[in-house]
C-alpha cells in the first residue's frame, strides 16, 4: 500500500536510507532491528511503497535519531501532519487538502504536500502570479482562463484551494517566498482593469511582509534565462537533499530531484535574481505600474 504522494515518498525513503548507512547498518541489519522483512525497508527506501507514521518511527529509533525536528519533518513526509490553514508542521491528521483528493490531480496534491513542508520557496514566473500571491477575483480568473468554460462550482472549489495553500505564509514559521516575476505578470490584463487593481495591491501588501521577496525583472533587461519557462524550488529545514524543482505543464507538473538539476536551476534562478530589479525596486516598480493603470482607467 502506499502511503502520501510519490514525490514525498521518494524524498523520505532517500533521507531514511542514508539515516540507516550514517549508522553503518545494512538494510538486512534494519530489518531485523525492526522486525521486519528486508524487502519492506528496500521497498520504503526506493519510495516504492512508501510508509506509515509508525513505521518511520520504528526506524528512526533503531537508528538512535535524536533530533526532534528532523523526526518530525520525516514523520510529517510519510503523510503524519496537520497542516490545515494557520497551523504548524507537524501532528497527526491528514493534509487539509486530503479534503480535495477527488478534485485534484495527484500532481497538484504532490506540489500541495511539498509546498506545505518546504522552508523556502524560490519560484519565477514569466505569464501569470505565483499561486500563493493571488487575489480571489485573480485566481477565479486564471482558472476559468485555463480551464475554458468549467461549471462554476469547480471555479469556486480550485479557488478555495489556492487560498487555502496561501496559508504557509501566515503560519508560525512562515514559508520564506522570493519570487521572480516577468513584467509580463504586472502588464498582463487578467480579469479586467479592477481585479487587476486589487491584484497590484496585493502584491505591494504581501511583498511587504519580512519573509516576502518580490524581483520583478523589467522588459528593459532584455532577454534572460527565465525565457526557458517558470519553475519552482522548494528547500526544505537542515536536509538540502529533500529540495526539488518543479516544472509545470499544461496537463502535468515534472519534478526534478537529481542534484546536477537542483545545482542547475539553483544557479539560474540566482542569475535571474541578479538581472532583476531590488526587492524595494520592485515594489516601486509595481506601484508605478498600478498607479499608470489608474490613470488610463
Amino acid at each position: 500500500m502506499r502511503y502520501g504522494p510519490a514525490v514525498r515518498r521518494r524524498k523520505l525513503g532517500a533521507e531514511l536510507r542514508r539515516q540507516r548507512e550514517l549508522t553503518g547498518m545494512t538494510s538486512r541489519q534494519a530489518a531485523d532491528a525492526v522486525g521486519w522483512h528486508q524487502s519492506k525497508v528496500s521497498r520504503i527506501e526506493t519510495g516504492s511503497s512508501g510508509a506509515k507514521p509508525a513505521d518511520v518511527t520504528r526506524l528512526l529509533d533503531a537508528y538512535r535519531v535524536s533530533d526532534p525536528e528532523l523526526r518530525a519533518l520525516l514523520g510529517a513526509l510519510c503523510g503524519a501532519d496537520s497542516t490545515g490553514p494557520g497551523d504548524g508542521r507537524s501532528g497527526s491528521r491528514r493534509g487539509w487538502w486530503y479534503a480535495y483528493r477527488d478534485l485534484l490531480p495527484s500532481a497538484y496534491l504532490d506540489f500541495i504536500s511539498l509546498e506545505s513542508e518546504a522552508s523556502r520557496s524560490r519560484t519565477l514566473e514569466t505569464t501569470v502570479v505565483p499561486g500563493l500571491l493571488q487575489t480571489p477575483a485573480y485566481a477565479r480568473a486564471v482558472t476559468r482562463a485555463a480551464l475554458g468554460d468549467p461549471p462554476e462550482r469547480q471555479v469556486e472549489e480550485l479557488v478555495r484551494v489556492r487560498m487555502a495553500r496561501q496559508s504557509v505564509l501566515r503560519r508560525p514559521r512562515p514559508l520564506e517566498l522570493c519570487a521572480i516575476l516577468d513584467e509580463a505578470v504586472l502588464r498582463h490584463e487578467v480579469g479586467g482593469p479592477e481585479v487587476m487593481a486589487g491584484q497590484l495591491g496585493h502584491l505591494l501588501d504581501t511583498g511587504r511582509l519580512p519573509h516576502v521577496r518580490l524581483h520583478v525583472l523589467p522588459f528593459t533587461r532584455g532577454n534572460h534565462i527565465g525565457i526557458t519557462g517558470p519553475f519552482v524550488i522548494f528547500s526544505f529545514p537542515r536536509i538540502a537533499d529533500l529540495d526539488v524543482v518543479v516544472l509545470d505543464h499544461l496537463t502535468s507538473s515534472l519534478y526534478l530531484e537529481r542534484k546536477e538539476d537542483l545545482r542547475a536551476y539553483g544557479a539560474a534562478f540566482t542569475t535571474l535574481r541578479a538581472h532583476a530589479l531590488s526587492h524595494e525596486e520592485s515594489l516601486e516598480y509595481i506601484a508605478e505600474v498600478a498607479a499608470d493603470r489608474d490613470r488610463t482607467r
